[in-house]
C-alpha cells in the first residue's frame, strides 16, 4: 500500500478538526461580544488570546527545530535503524525545544 494513501484520510481528519477548532472559538467570541459584557473585558481576551497564539507559533516553532536538529544529528550518525537510541535522541530534542520555549516565554513575559 502506497504511503500516500494513509496520509489522505489522516489529513481529512486533521481538517475537520481544525474546522471545528475554528468554528468553536468563533461562537464563543460572538456570545462573549453578544452578552453585552463591558468593552474592558472583551479587549483583555482579546488580547490575552492574541499573545497565547504568538507563544503556541512560538512553542511549535522551537519543538520543530529541535526536532529537525534531532533528526539532522540521527542522518550524520548515519544510523538507519530504529533504536531506543535513535528515539531518544528525538526525544531529548523535543524536551529540549520544550525548555528553550519555556526560558524564551520566561523572558518574554519578564520584558
Amino acid at each position: 500500500m502506497n504511503s500516500f494513501e494513509m496520509l489522505i484520510p489522516i489529513t481529512f481528519f486533521l481538517v475537520i478538526a481544525y474546522i471545528v477548532k475554528v468554528l468553536v472559538d468563533a461562537r464563543t467570541k460572538r456570545a462573549l461580544i453578544g452578552a453585552n459584557g463591558s468593552e474592558e473585558l472583551v479587549r483583555s481576551i482579546m488580547a490575552g488570546e492574541e499573545i497565547r497564539q504568538k507563544h503556541s507559533s512560538l512553542r511549535w516553532g522551537v519543538t520543530l527545530l529541535a526536532i529537525g536538529a534531532g533528526f539532522g544529528l540521527i542522518e550524520a550518525g548515519g544510523w538507519n535503524e530504529v533504536t531506543p537510541g535513535v528515539i531518544a535522541v528525538l526525544a531529548a530534542a523535543t524536551g529540549l525545544g520544550n525548555l528553550a520555549y519555556y526560558f524564551m516565554s520566561r523572558r518574554m513575559s519578564a520584558a
